[in-house]
């Protein structure tokens, strides 16, 4: 555990050399970016994506999707807005997916992520057989790109999402295990769902969060690591018993000083932790 990379999840807006400076200073030498509008996904900011991270001896190691009209307003907006889940949307999203494979590809990341939305846990859905359809499209057209597909969790139970990668069956295809959004969601307790996906987990979000009052109909609140319900240390110690090898991924969803300074006491406290183990 010493020896994993701390990683910090990157949105490349005004605020990127800020965070690329914050990253260099705590010595983070891993990124998860969320991917550019369409507008900006041009072989110029291409490399100047490629200047900016290599600067700052930053690797990118996951391209995350994101969608015009998505929002995280609500659990109920979330459901009808993102990922590939909402019916109007699936298929022109579908498409813009493989944009992003092919960007990310020419960055020379071999890994996109992604909400999926809410996936339904009855197989026999009609929106559970068309992701379960679009999903191996873009397995495979990641494949052409030697890359591999990561899903968040969140926005269902463990047991829907482990169901749903083993109906998808393409080897190419992981999950990105986000132990915050379990509990902001309502979707199950994180450390037992962690050990549920076992091996499938390739890439995570340190992130932490408490509980609502009415989990599943009411967001949980996102705090700073180790002030929340995820319990860290048995989170840390569930990762070592599963070999996972890939970075430590800061994840903390607000911006200005405060998400900066969380940062610094976020990235203190997971050295402190990785010492432990």
């Amino acid at each position: 555990m010493k020896e994993l990379p701390l990683g910090l999840f990157i949105i490349p807006d005004d605020g990127l050399e800020m965070r690329l400076r914050t990253a260099k200073s705590l010595n983070i030498t891993t990124a998860h970016v969320l991917t550019p509008p369409r507008k900006q996904r041009t072989a110029d900011n291409i490399q100047l994506l490629k200047t900016k991270f290599k600067e700052a001896t930053v690797e990118i190691t996951i391209l995350f999707c994101g969608f015009e009209g998505e929002s995280y307003a609500s659990i109920a907006e979330v459901e009808k807005t993102v990922g590939l889940a909402p019916e109007q949307t699936g298929n022109e999203r579908l498409r813009e997916c493989k944009e992003i494979s092919d960007f990310s590809a020419a960055l020379g990341v071999n890994t996109i992520g992604m909400h999926m939305g809410f996936i339904p846990g009855d197989i026999n859905n009609d929106t559970y057989q068309r992701l379960l359809k679009q999903t191996r499209e873009l397995c495979d057209y990641c494949r052409d790109n030697k890359q591999r597909l990561h899903l968040e969790t969140g926005q269902e139970k463990a047991e829907v999402l482990l169901g749903f990668i083993n109906d998808v069956n393409r080897v190419n295809l992981a999950i990105n295990f986000d132990p915050a959004n379990m509990i902001l969601y309502g979707a199950g307790e994180p450390i037992s769902a962690l050990r549920f996906l076992g091996h499938h987990v390739k890439s995570i979000h340190c992130k932490d969060a408490k509980w609502a009052e009415n989990p599943g109909q009411d967001w949980g609140a996102e705090v700073v690591c180790g002030q929340g319900d995820v319990n860290f240390e048995a989170f840390f110690m569930t990762l070592k018993e599963l070999g996972y090898q890939a970075p430590l991924t800061i994840e903390r969803e607000i911006s200005g000083e405060k998400q900066i300074k969380d940062i610094e006491n976020t990235v203190a406290y997971l050295n402190k932790l990785k010492n432990i183990f």
